[in-house]
């Protein structure tokens, strides 16, 4: 069984600019990157149960470049997302509104290359992106 991981933030914006920010393909490919020097050259988004997504996420020296495809099991708008990816981990996000914000909170099974600490920093830099690009859209 693999290792689960959960990482959090909390956003200070509304929850239907959140979930717009999260899921519409020109927003994802400004905030979908764990560092300054990657990016997210494409995405494809099709937020439904049984729809498709692949974000293209490379490198700007142009060096590597992946995709990330997966397909939704569930989609609940303004509450929750779970997804599978194509390597068969699951994925789920949960999108919570409280005062001021939407806490946002997002497990996934670990894969087997890289350490945990690696994987869980590195999904937790793009959560901190969405975080920084949602808050300066509301501004």
């Amino acid at each position: 069984m693999n290792t689960i991981i959960t990482i959090e933030t909390t956003v200070r914006a509304d929850m239907d600019a959140v979930w717009n920010l999260w899921n519409a393909p020109e927003h994802i490919e400004q905030w979908m990157h764990a560092s300054e020097d990657w990016e997210c050259t494409a995405a494809v988004n099709d937020v439904r149960v049984g729809g498709r997504f692949v974000f293209t996420l490379a490198a700007k020296d142009k060096s590597v470049s992946f995709d990330l495809p997966g397909i939704y099991t569930e989609v609940v708008p303004n509450k929750f997302l779970a997804y599978t990816l194509d390597d068969e981990r699951t994925v789920s996000v949960s999108f919570i509104e409280i005062d001021n914000g939407v806490h946002i909170s997002e497990t996934f099974e670990a894969e087997q290359v890289n350490s945990e600490e690696m994987q869980r920093g590195g999904w937790q830099a793009i959560l901190d992106n969405f975080k920084k690009y949602a808050e300066n859209q509301q501004a």
